[in-house]
């Protein structure tokens, strides 16, 4: 009996059975797509946590750490670091101005705070996320084949396939409500297999007569340097490209969207504490995770370095733990696709067609509208999936810098610095967006310094630089009168 597809096999009826059961939760497009702003803490910080980390998580960063060693410990601990970072400074003052400005999404947001000028802002800001989105679900799909391939031996295609099909549907059914209250499911089972599978790697490791370092340094020394070999000003490159994960927390809009839905702001204090509880020891298991599969299998052992999380779980684990674990790895991708593919569509529907366009529907008929926008948009990721090369890893990082530079600077000094103005915003999205684009196309730039850390900074400054020249030109009573 294969216990490893009867756990898998749950799990999607669980995520499925949700769906179901959150269909007549939604009884307008508001509820679609911000659940009525009435999620608990507890909710909001594992869903924010399990839709912020996809098959990146448990899939890209194992598999960076296998093919580079020590010097992913940066990756981590810059990610950990936005995460603190956000929820400190932005996820209370985003929570409360959004619910007086009655915004459910970011681009509407930002048209209603800034006034003047908010019809382009919100075509702009739409525009980007439907662009580098569509690559972030297409690398949430592309997860769900590689981790089918490897544990069920099903074909990538039908893998990809059978991961799509299944998170387009439950979104389409249940909306905020089923993504919320799977991401809490899944939440819980990514955070399981972070902590125990690198416990019983290393305790493998241990059994074999090696510590971490000394099994890793087998493979070569550069393998178990922070810096990857580096020294001087490469080293310093390489550790600002690990640490400029930081960035694009600010920026990304399936995030974001957490903090708009919490029922009191009162609370963030409550899902702030949850949600560093939970990264801290996530990111170390993930990253333990691939310099663990360095050390049992070395290098030149995969032929794809991001299978290495399955591989290890069929090969060290009993068959009903390692479907638990698998379904871990789809969990992570579930979690952020259907994220993903919602924020699309709300940009779609609410920003573009319903605020933009001015086109006014009954509360049924744009609920409706939503879900077929849903699947027209999960139909396109998919096909992009199945064709695209990348690695996971190479797709999120794109899409991360691209969504955290054009969103992150303007979203920042929006609600903390008054001088901010539509203007400003504007050419920092439109830099962050075009830097992203161009700084990646060239391989010596990127290499000397990450196209995250790049792309942040500048339309950090283009925001700020812009809004200085262009302050005179303002009408008394400024566009920060709305808050």
């Amino acid at each position: 009996m294969n216990y490893t597809l009867i756990g898998f096999i749950v799990y999607l009826i669980l995520v499925l059975l949700v769906g179901f059961l959150t269909y007549h939760s939604n009884k307008s497009h508001k509820d679609f797509f911000l659940a009525g702003r009435k999620l608990n803490p507890w909710v909001v910080a594992f869903s924010e946590r399990a839709s912020g980390e996809s098959a990146w998580l448990l899939v890209g960063l194992p598999g960076a750490a296998l093919a580079a060693g020590f010097l992913h410990v940066w990756t981590a601990m810059g990610c950990v670091l936005g995460i603190i970072f956000y929820w400190f400074v932005i996820a209370k003052d985003l929570r409360v101005q959004s619910e007086k400005l009655d915004t459910i999404t970011l681009p509407n947001f930002f048209s209603e705070k800034l006034g003047e000028g908010g019809n382009i802002i919100r075509i702009v800001s739409s525009l980007i996320i439907v662009f580098f989105f569509t690559f972030y679900l297409a690398a949430q799909f592309n997860g769900a084949g590689k981790v089918l391939f490897v544990t069920f031996h099903i074909p990538t295609f039908w893998g990809i396939v059978i991961g799509a099909v299944v998170i387009i549907f439950y979104t389409m059914m249940g909306g905020f409500f089923a993504v919320a209250w799977t991401d809490f499911i899944q939440g819980i089972i990514m955070i399981g297999t972070l902590v125990i599978l690198p416990v019983i790697g290393l305790i493998e490791v241990s059994e074999a007569g090696h510590s971490l370092r000394s099994a890793v340094h087998m493979g070569g020394p550069h393998y178990a340097s922070f810096t990857g070999g580096a020294t001087g000003l490469a080293a310093v490159s390489v550790v600002l490209g690990g640490l400029s994960w930081f960035f694009g927390y600010m920026g990304q809009p399936h995030l974001l969207t957490r903090f708009m839905a919490i029922k009191d702001g009162e609370k963030i204090k409550v899902s702030r504490r949850i949600a560093i509880a939970w990264a801290i020891p996530a990111f170390t298991g993930a990253f333990l995770i691939g310099v663990i599969g360095l050390a049992m299998f070395g290098e030149g052992y995969f032929q794809d370095v991001e299978q290495v999380m399955p591989a290890l779980a069929n090969n060290f684990l009993p068959a009903w733990l390692a479907g638990i674990f698998i379904s871990g790895a789809i969990a992570a991708m579930m979690s952020t696709a259907d994220s993903q593919l919602l924020v699309i569509t709300s940009s779609v529907i609410e920003d573009f067609y319903h605020k933009t366009m001015k086109k006014e529907l009954s509360n049924k008929a744009m609920l409706t509208f939503s879900r077929v926008i849903t699947v027209l948009i999960g139909v396109f990721a998919f096909v992009i999936a199945v064709t695209s090369t990348k690695l996971v890893f190479g797709l999120v990082s794109y899409a991360w810098s691209g969504l955290g530079a054009s969103f992150g600077p303007a979203l920042l000094l929006l609600l903390k610095w008054k001088k901010t103005n539509w203007q400003g915003v504007l050419a920092g999205m439109i830099t962050g967006s075009v830097i992203t684009v161009v700084w990646s196309e060239i391989s010596v730039l990127d290499q000397a310094i990450s196209v995250r850390f790049a792309s942040f900074v500048l339309a950090f400054a283009a925001v700020m630089m812009v809004s200085l020249m262009t302050a005179k030109k303002r009408k008394p009573g400024g566009v920060m009168g709305k808050v």
